[in-house]
Formats: C-alpha cells, structure tokens, sequence
C-alpha cells in the first residue's frame, strides 16, 4: 500500500495545525458558526442531529494493522467505542467534540490518515474494487490510478471550489464491483481490442441523489498515460459550465443531461485538445513509483486447494457455509479472499467497536500481510488469507462477532444512519434494516433466496444508494409520519439499472413484511439458476407489484399466487 513521503507529511501535518487554530478561534468566539462552517467542512467535520461527525478518508478502501489499531483507539478516547464504514469507503465517528478534534487528526496523521477533501464541494476520496489485486477477471490493479488522483486532485488550486461534490471510482476488473457507472466519473481500466494496450473507459455523469442517472461513456478507450489531462479537461469544462445557481442542479450529472453526452464529449475533447498534455499528465517515472507501492505480497508457492481447508470444512458445517458465501477466488493459488460482514442479524449496518477493530487488526496483521479493505457496501476484506489459515481465522472471527456468513445475501444490507443521526434525513434506516435482517434470519432461509442487495436510504440524498438496490428502499416524511417507498430492479454492476416504484408509499413497520412479499413472488416466479435480478427483469414489475399492493392492501401473498 502506498507509504507517504515527505512531502506528504509535511502536508498533512501543516493542515492539521491550520485546523487547529481554527478550531481555538471558533471556540474563543473570534468567528461565527457560519464563518466556521466552510473551514470544519474542509476538514471533514459536519455538524449533525446530535453531535458533531467526522468522516475520515480511507482511500480506494485499503488499510493496515495500524490503522486500524489507531481508530479503535481513537473510538475508545474520543467517541462511544465504535465506527461507522461508510459507501464511500470512509469511516465517519458520530460522536466527537470540538475541541477534541485536532488533536484526533493528530492521530490519524500519525497512522498516515487524514480526513482532507471528504467533505465539501471538491473532488472527494477516490474509490476503488475492493478485490484489487487479487481478482482473477482484473486487468490491471485499479489502487495505483486511484493513488495518482488522489494526488493529483488533493488541494488542487482550480477544483478546490466546485459546483458541487465531485466523486471518482475505479476498477480494474470485468465485472464491476466499485459502482463506477453511478459516479460522477467512473473509470474502467481495459486492454485495447486490437492492440493489448491497457488504458481507460472513461464514465461521466453517473450518480444518484433526488435524480440519478447512469454514467455515459465519452471515451471508449484512453491511454493510461493521457489520464490526468484528460480528467482535468472533464473537470475543466465542469468547472465553467456546471451550475452553480442551484444546488439541486449542480452536479455533472445534470450538465451532461441538458447539453447531452454527444455535445458533453465535444466540449470536454476540445478543452483536452487545447491543454498542453505533458504539464498535467504524470511522468512515467512517477507512475511507476506510485505502482511499485502495491506490489503483490510475498505469497508461498502453494497448490490450488487445500486438504487442510477440505477436512475443516467437511467436519464444521458453519465454517464450511462461511467460506462458501463469504470466500472470494483469489488469482494466486492457495489463497482466498474473505469478506468479513459488518451485518450480524438485528446489528447496525458498517457499524464496528473498537474491540472488534483491534481484533480484526490482529487476525490482518497475522494472516493477510497486514492489508484489509473497505468496501463501498459497508463491510470489510481479509484480501490475501492462505486457505491453510481459513479454521483459524474463522475461529478468531467468530470470537469477534464478525463470522456472519451473509456476503451478497437478504440480511447484507447498506443503510445510511438516517434518521437516528443525520441532519439530512428524513426517516430512519437502520431500523428498517434490522426489521428485515431479523425476518430472514435463518441462514438457511437466506441461502435459499440467494444473491439479493437491499439497500436504504433515509432521505432523497441517496446516500444508502437504494437507486441501484435489487430492492430500494427510500425513506421520507410525509404528513408528519415516516413513510417508505419501495423500488425494484437497480443494478450497480457493469449492467448498472435504475430502480422503479412498486407502487404507494407504506410505513415502517410494513416494510419488512412487503419485503417478504417480494421474495415470494420472486421465489414463485424464477427459473432455475435465476438470482433475484434477473428474474426481475425477465418476468418485469408487473407480478412484483400485484403482490406488493396485496400486500398493502392486507391480503396474504400465498392468497395472490
């Protein structure tokens, strides 16, 4: 993983001593709150329902031992013993005070950690496939092109104040796993079709929010080497002509909408036509410094499978049910990935204590080369485990509450905090997530549906993306009462999708049985091998939604069958 160098130090160090004398001047009453607010959001401190929350940038999801031991730490000195992940790969504490806070950067510098640029109209933390590295489908890693932005756009003198947030995902992979088409620019790095090389597709205008859209493609291929000059010609043209009038309508999602991709493409290829390429684009040299970073581990020569792992499995079922559903195919023999799942039935999604973090950093620090991962859908990766070590870890798991063997299925749910912190928020998310994970919480239950992504946000912000669940979940207030809308059919894979509305809005406490509702007619509707998705787009919303207005209406879904 990347290491900072001087130069990085010195910046981070030198953010946090500004910060700190902005924090004094605040708390003397020198400025106001209002005067403090564009300075804390530069450093990643929102002030929320009940509390202040700081969000720490994790970038591209990928940490170390100490990190991690740090932000226990920092849970335990600082906040109530926990953290919450995040979609963007951050972990925010929702309980910090003021004065308290520069001396938490301080930390967090000290572990090679800020929270620079995760808040704020700027180009936020960049994203990335959590299985970089170690998918078998992955062109290239995706960690360097996220790490050369990263530094790139960190405090970049022309994008520090633009329209609105700006977000960046890359994958390196066939299949997408970092959401990239529902991102302001998302990036899918490819081989040439005719030569090899390896460059860009370059996505823009993806997001989701009050009105999401699906990226458009306005490059089909770029050469790795011509990055930067071309971000800074999407940025550029974003820049002048994104709107600023209107917040609602300031994204680059909305600009390419209203001018169209075809006339976004001209303008941003004839910004690119104009810049001088080598000034802005990285030098060969630098790329490879920053590549030779995440360079593989030093895996052992081992053979594909492991008897060791075989014979566990055959004699403890659970272990046996965890690697099958959480297990990742790793591209180096004897080697697996492991999801580790921050959604333990009736638990608070991406929620984990500090003692579940040291523990955690321990079984990283012994049996995943010191490396773990975040990933955008609120749990964790053990990204280079010997599949001899898998009883181990699974025991040391278990004993930490974190062997919940639910990877991708009913009860892995994303919710946003909602209600319950969020100033934003309009309607409580987590417990309209535990509702659910409690009704289908027999594992065996879950394996019989299958893969199945719900996800929950509380307000129109999206930040739960429920745009792009299987099942979405929204919720807003309405008439004084909380009130859900259910969608079907969002995708945010490769074949990324928008949900659409099953019918009326319903209270909380009918959302978990309406959920229900829709995996029976799902279980009654698919054919065999189907997951969830497909059936919805094979067999349309229309026997979906009958069921779902029963439902409503207070008739039993058998009865509709």
């Amino acid at each position: 993983m990347y290491r900072y160098d001087e130069f990085d130090e010195r910046f981070v160090r030198e953010r946090v001593a500004q910060f700190r004398t902005q924090v004094q001047r605040r708390l003397d009453g020198s400025i106001t709150e209002d005067e403090f607010k564009p300075l804390r959001l530069k450093n990643g401190l929102y002030l929320q329902l009940h509390a202040y929350m700081l969000r720490i940038a994790v970038p591209y999801g990928t940490l170390n031992s100490a990190q991690l031991r740090q932000l226990a730490a920092i849970a335990d000195t600082y906040d109530k013993g926990y953290g919450h992940f995040t979609t963007r790969q951050n972990l925010q504490f929702n309980w910090p005070k003021l004065k308290d806070v520069p001396d938490i950067l301080d930390r967090l510098a000290d572990v090679e950690m800020h929270c620079i640029q995760t808040s704020g109209n700027c180009i936020r933390n960049v994203t990335a496939d959590q299985f970089a590295g170690v998918a078998a489908d992955e062109v290239e890693d995706p960690r360097p092109t996220a790490e050369l932005i990263r530094q790139w756009s960190s405090l970049h003198p022309e994008f520090s104040w633009l329209p609105r947030k700006f977000k960046i995902a890359v994958t390196g992979a066939e299949h997408d796993r970092a959401a990239v088409k529902v991102h302001d620019i998302g990036l899918r790095i490819l081989r040439h079709k005719e030569t090899g090389e390896v460059g860009y597709e370059v996505i823009v205008g993806g997001g989701l929010g009050r009105t999401p859209f699906v990226g458009k493609v306005i490059r089909d291929f770029l050469p790795k080497d011509e990055l930067l000059g071309y971000l800074e010609a999407v940025m550029r043209v974003y820049n002048a002509e994104g709107r600023r009038d209107n917040k609602y309508k300031a994204r680059v999602k909305i600009l390419v909408h209203e001018i169209g991709t075809e006339e976004f493409r001209a303008r941003v290829e004839a910004e690119y036509a104009e810049l001088d390429g080598p000034t802005v684009n990285a030098p060969e040299e630098e790329v490879e410094r920053i590549a030779a970073y995440f360079a593989p581990p030093a895996y052992e020569t081992l053979p594909e499978s492991s008897p060791v792992l075989a014979a566990a499995r055959a004699a403890d079922p659970e272990l046996d049910a965890f690697v099958s559903q959480n297990g990742f195919s790793h591209r180096v023999p004897g080697y697996i990935a492991l999801t580790v799942s921050l959604k333990p039935i009736g638990g608070v999604p991406g929620d984990m204590t500090s003692d579940q973090m040291r523990a955690f950093a321990d079984i990283a620090a012994r049996y995943s080369f010191d490396e773990l991962r975040v990933t955008h859908v609120q749990n964790l990766v053990l990204p280079h485990v010997k599949q001899d070590d898998i009883p181990a870890v699974y025991a040391a798991l278990k004993a930490a509450g974190l062997a919940t063997p639910n990877a991708g299925l009913v009860t892995d749910i994303i919710a946003c905090p909602g209600l319950d912190y969020c100033a934003l928020a309009t309607a409580r998310s987590i417990g309209v997530a535990q509702d659910i994970a409690n009704t289908f919480a027999a594992p065996e239950r879950q394996r019989e549906v299958g893969p199945l992504q719900i996800k929950i946000s509380g307000c129109i912000n999206a930040c739960g993306h429920h745009h792009v669940g299987h099942i979405g979940i929204l919720g807003l207030e309405k008439s004084g009462k909380e009130n859900y809308q259910i969608t079907l059919g969002g995708d945010a894979s490769e074949n990324a999708s928008l949900g659409e509305r099953l019918g009326p809005g319903i209270d909380g406490d009918q959302v978990a049985g309406a959920v229900e509702a829709i995996v029976a007619t799902y279980m009654r509707e698919r054919r065999d091998g189907e997951i969830f998705i497909d059936t919805v787009r094979r067999a349309g919303l229309e026997p979906f939604k009958q069921d779902f207005q029963s439902f409503v209406s207070g008739e039993r879904v058998g009865d509709v069958a």
